[in-house]
C-alpha cells in the first residue's frame, strides 16, 4: 500500500503565519522562523518509505510559489477550518494510510512518522500528542471511507483539540505514539 504524508504548511508572509508567535517575536521574525524550521523538518521527513505531499496554502500562491521544494507534490489546502483542511487532504490522498503534521514541530524525525505508519498497521487511527493538549500528527489507515465531518466539534488551538479529536473518532482503534512540541508563542522556541 502506498504510505503518504502530508506536511501542512502556509505562505511564510509577516502577519499570515505563525500570528500568536509573531505577537511575541514580530511578523517578519515569526515568518522568517517559519520559513525556516519547514526546510529543516522537510529535510528530516522525506523518506523513500512514503510519498510527502505538501498542503499549500494560500491555495493559488503556495501552488505556484518558490519558497517550497520543487521536487514535492502540492496540494491545496482549500476553505475551512484546520479539520476540514485535514480531513480535505485525508481524502485527496491516493489509497493507503495516510498522516498528516504541521509544519512547526522542531523534534519531529522520519523515525517519528515511520512510528505512526507503523502503528497503522494495527490501528485505525494513530495521533502524535503535542504537550498543549492538541497534537502535531493525526494517522488513518483508510479501510473505509473518510467522513467529511469526522472533526467537527473539535475545538482547535486550544487544550481540548486531541480530547475532542479522540472522541470524534470513537469507533476507531486509536494508537498513540511520541509527544512532541509545537511552537505556538516565543515560550515554545527552542
Amino acid at each position: 500500500m502506498n504510505r503518504t504524508l502530508v506536511v501542512m504548511v502556509k505562505e511564510p508572509r509577516p502577519g499570515r503565519v505563525k500570528t500568536r508567535l509573531g505577537r511575541d517575536i514580530g511578523m517578519t521574525q515569526a515568518a522568517w522562523w517559519f520559513r525556516h524550521q519547514v526546510a529543516r523538518l522537510l529535510r528530516r521527513v522525506q523518506s523513500p518509505c512514503w510519498q510527502t505531499v505538501l498542503a499549500v496554502s494560500p491555495d493559488s500562491q503556495g501552488l505556484n510559489s518558490r519558497i517550497w521544494p520543487s521536487n514535492l507534490v502540492r496540494w491545496p489546502q482549500g476553505t475551512g477550518n484546520l479539520g476540514d483542511r485535514m480531513v480535505r487532504m485525508m481524502r485527496t490522498a491516493p489509497p493507503g494510510p495516510v498522516c498528516v503534521i504541521g509544519a512547526d514541530i522542531p523534534d519531529v524525525r522520519s523515525g517519528h512518522i515511520l512510528e505512526a505508519f507503523t502503528a497503522l498497521g494495527n490501528h485505525d487511527a494513530v495521533f502524535g500528542p503535542a504537550t498543549d493538549g492538541g497534537y502535531w500528527l493525526v494517522g488513518l489507515k483508510r479501510t473505509r471511507a473518510v467522513p467529511p465531518d469526522i472533526f467537527a466539534g473539535v475545538r482547535w488551538s486550544t487544550d481540548q483539540a486531541l480530547a475532542d479529536s479522540l472522541t470524534s473518532l470513537a469507533d476507531h482503534r486509536i494508537a498513540r505514539i511520541t509527544t512532541l512540541r509545537d511552537v505556538d508563542t516565543a515560550a515554545d522556541l527552542p
